[in-house]
């Protein structure tokens, strides 16, 4: 588990550094958006993760690392706009921003620590195109949950599908940093 740490932390790293440098460029802009936005934006970066898989050519020079990582981004901003609601402007600072994502990240790879201490790292011979179909089902899952106005009878909520597609993207992320990427260990 020692490796699977330090790999998560390098891709967080990745993550995070274009989370912030893109504050830099636009503040907080986010902050206007309603949770089913954010939703349907992490579809269309899962949608075209899927499709570059199925046609195994991109047209657009930026593979599907860039995706992954965007769906890390919206997934922890998904996850502070259900915590502090929607706005109608910025109102939080770059520093507050950076806090929210530090502090929501953590929460996000400690369930991952905890779920891959009792599945015993099984991610690692899973293929990136699986993560890529958890991350939508998850997706469908979340906007059914929307859909139904937050509720479940007895799935997680929202918060926790936004986790699990934050965490499958850092999978995908570590096998494309890592060499992994046909589910096997190099």
């Amino acid at each position: 588990m020692k490796d699977t740490v330090q790999q998560f932390e390098h891709v967080i790293v990745i993550c995070r550094s274009l989370f912030e440098k893109k504050l830099k460029d636009y503040g907080p802009a986010w902050r206007i958006m309603r949770p089913q936005s954010i939703t349907d934006q992490i579809y269309i970066k899962a949608n075209r993760i899927r499709s570059i898989e199925i046609k195994g050519v991109s047209q657009i020079d930026e593979g599907i690392r860039s995706e992954f990582i965007g769906i890390v981004n919206y997934g922890i901003i998904g996850i502070i706009q259900l915590a502090l609601g929607f706005a109608d402007s910025c109102d939080i600072t770059e520093q507050e921003a950076l806090g929210l994502y530090d502090n929501y990240m953590t929460q996000t790879k400690e369930l991952m620590y905890k779920k891959n201490h009792d599945y015993d790292e099984a991610w690692r011979s899973m293929r990136i195109s699986s993560y890529t179909d958890l991350i939508l089902m998850k997706i469908h899952r979340t906007k059914q949950i929307e859909d139904n106005c937050g509720q479940t009878l007895v799935s997680e909520g929202i918060d926790a599908n936004y986790m699990d597609m934050v965490n499958y993207s850092l999978f995908g992320l570590i096998k494309l940093e890592f060499g992994e990427e046909d589910g096997t260990a190099n």
